[in-house]
């Protein structure tokens, strides 16, 4: 099917988890006819969570693509083409969202119509502004007791600073959420039960509904029309604003992030999924319609890529899976150019050239051959070797780097031991293969056990990374307890501290000496290098050499094997020998220097905090609070999710959430839940720090 750019969408799906986005997603393929069947995620059928451990589990792992065809609930419109990524909800999973958002142009955002506004919405719509990405907004599960849709608009105006914009709004009849009422064209629309939802009715709205139906009504108009003189004089003159005014102004000033168009709805009972298509399709960008992707040419210069197939060929690979059939697939979305399968393509991250093999369709776990891929348009490619997240794809005569995709640095670690000696070279090559496919994981071998420590972001996710190893290879795996991954840091400024390294072995010898002031840096600022070398004291070609071995060392760690953080060296003075210096010298007299500066400087070890978000009954309230103080816990407010329920948000040392889903299940009887995210590192108390040295 030949459809033009303008008419691409390319959205994800994201939310808290368990708001419903895989049961959306899920109405979504059946409406548009990509599946004759819906799969329930109760059942463990659904399409897009497709992986074992999805299914038994019950939740979205790993970030499912897949490609549809609508053309309007009425049959009325252009087909459109939407490129669909549905995100995991759990906050272990957060890198999935992180990199969808980088490349998608707009997004919907689910709400649970009881939960509202709840942690894991809040990340995801941080996400989504940070790459300045539209959104359309659907409150879900209007058939649940206890359900409000205006409750879910307060939430979002108060915890998200949002601008929610009603287009729809839910209809009642006899306390049972029955349909919904569209405020642009001022019906009651009402599905039917048999046929899955299939088909619907426009009918009139009811008596008892005409007054909040026109207060919303003037809400929508009033809200689009702002910073709009001509749409304003015509309003405030009492003249009607046609529904095709109203329609492109909530494009227009959705694109622009000015608005959110907000729709209601129940996606497990089959009401209102096509609205929110018509509104993906209506109201959230077309790659045309966004200013541009940044990219750098060879000399560094920031270059726009605009979205054009006459363009040069550029794409960013923003996802790796393994494929046990097709071996390495990489996910790119094209930004401009054609590029078609049996091409040669350059990876200009890494400056290689290779020959593009195999372009595909896919959806979910299943795949389609396509001959070509176009700007604006989302697809994977099979045969390819150097290209992993992040790297850009260009044609062979295209030489820009677009920007790339930031990936979080991992919070808790565990030894990774195999039980059958034989295995432990295929051991490693898994785990390179994961660390392609999730730059969120990392893995290393301990030098003083021996052990292979693999790190991720939470407890869930190196849990489901080991099932996966285990499932897939047919290995035996020992794990060990959860670990925390500290950091170094100092607490004093320490001068002049001499780094010296001279070797003399009859021929040519070793000469690197440094001199440098170390410093407390700020919180969060990492490891800052400042050359303060004058007159030539050291060559400049060393300089390079001096910074990365203090980079080095500092990644390592000095003490206690941690990476160092917040700290500012200095590099004040030295000397180098005309013969005798070389850059592996000065890389060792500043490892010297580095090292014997930090122990002197007070130092000490800082540990992850997590923001956790806790929701408990009203009756288990004051025994959750206690249990969260006892855990070293700061507690920052408490905050009514329902009539029956409360959210406790607090900062807690990550060493002591081990195994809390346990104690919580304890504590509410089965009935409480929490969520938990890095939010910053904070000094080890001395108590506490002797028992970990």
């Amino acid at each position: 099917m030949d459809i033009k750019i303008d008419n691409f969408r390319n959205i994800g799906i994201s939310a808290h988890i368990d708001a419903g986005k895989t049961t959306t997603t899920e109405r979504i393929l059946f409406y548009t006819g990509v599946n004759h069947k819906i799969g329930e995620v109760h059942d463990g059928k659904a399409t897009m969570d497709w992986m074992d451990q999805e299914q038994e589990r019950g939740i979205t792992i790993t970030s499912a693509s897949t490609t549809v065809f609508w053309s309007g609930s009425k049959k009325n419109k252009n087909f459109y083409k939407i490129n669909i990524i549905d995100t995991p909800g759990h906050v272990d999973f957060t890198i999935e969202v992180e990199r969808s958002m980088r490349i998608i142009d707009g997004v919907c955002m689910l709400y649970c119509s009881v939960g509202g506004v709840q942690p894991q919405s809040e990340t995801v719509w941080k996400q989504s502004v940070k790459h300045g990405v539209s959104k359309v907004i659907f409150v879900n599960k209007m058939d649940r007791v206890g359900s409000d849709f205006y409750k879910v608009y307060n939430d979002l105006k108060k915890k998200l600073n949002a601008n929610p914009v009603p287009i729809y709004i839910p209809y009642f009849l006899n306390n049972n959420f029955y349909g919904i009422i569209d405020l642009i064209n001022f019906k009651l629309i009402v599905w039917e039960e048999k046929n899955n939802g299939m088909f619907f009715d426009f009918i009139k709205i009811p008596e008892d509904y005409i007054e909040i139906s026109n207060k919303w009504k003037n809400n929508l108009i009033e809200s689009v029309i702002l910073d709009n003189d001509v749409f304003i004089d015509k309003y405030l003159n009492n003249k009607i604003i046609l529904n095709d005014e109203i329609l492109f102004l909530l494009r227009k000033n959705t694109i622009e992030n000015k608005i959110q168009p907000m729709l209601c709805g129940s996606s497990l009972k089959n009401k209102g999924v096509q609205c929110l298509l018509d509104s993906i399709v209506d109201f959230l960008p077309s790659p045309l319609d966004i200013a541009g992707t940044v990219g750098y040419d060879v000399f560094g210069k920031k270059v726009t890529i605009k979205p054009l197939e006459t363009e040069k060929f550029s794409a960013l690979a923003f996802k790796v899976v393994n494929d046990p059939f097709i071996g390495q697939l990489i996910f790119f979305r094209v930004y401009s150019g054609k590029i078609c399968s049996g091409s040669f393509i350059f990876n200009s991250t890494k400056n290689k050239k290779e020959r593009l093999g195999r372009i595909l369709r896919v959806h979910a776990n299943r795949k389609e051959d396509i001959a070509c891929v176009g700007a604006g348009d989302i697809a994977a490619a099979a045969g390819l070797r150097s290209f992993y997240t992040g790297d850009t794809l260009n044609s062979v005569d295209n030489f820009v780097v677009l920007e790339k995709i930031f990936f979080p640095d991992s919070v808790i670690s565990q030894s990774l031991i195999v039980k059958n000696k034989s295995d432990e070279e295929k051991i490693f090559i898994i785990l390179e293969k994961l660390n392609h496919e999730d730059p969120s994981f990392k893995f290393k071998v301990d030098n003083e056990s021996n052990q292979i420590i693999i790190s991720g972001m939470g407890e869930l996710h190196l849990e489901v990374l080991v099932e996966k190893i285990r499932r897939e290879n047919n290995l035996e795996l020992i794990i060990g307890k959860p670990k925390v991954s500290y950091r170094e840091t100092i607490k004093k400024n320490i001068n002049n501290v001499e780094g010296k390294y001279i070797r003399q072995s009859g021929g040519r010898g070793q000469y690197g000496h440094v001199i440098i002031n170390l410093g407390v840096g700020s919180k969060g600022s990492g490891v800052i290098f400042i050359n303060n070398i004058k007159s030539g004291i050291i060559p400049k070609e060393y300089i390079s050499s001096i910074k990365k071995s203090i980079e080095d060392t500092a990644r390592s760690g000095v003490l206690w094997g941690y990476p160092v953080l917040d700290v500012v060296v200095d590099l004040i003075d030295g000397s180098y020998h005309d013969v005798d210096s070389s850059e592996n010298a000065f890389k060792i007299a500043s490892s010297i220097a580095f090292k014997e500066a930090f122990k002197r400087a007070h130092p000490t070890l800082l540990e992850p905090v997590m923001l956790v978000h806790t929701e408990a009954p009203n009756e288990s309230l004051g025994a959750v609070i206690s249990n969260l103080s006892g855990k070293r816990g700061e507690l920052i407010n408490i905050e009514d999710v329902s009539n029956e329920y409360k959210i406790i948000k607090s900062n807690i040392p990550l060493s002591e959430m081990f195994n809390y889903s346990t104690i919580l299940r304890s504590l509410t009887k089965g009935r409480g839940s929490y969520s938990m995210s890095f939010n910053f590192y904070s000094e080890v108390p001395q108590n506490i720090l002797k028992n970990i040295i």
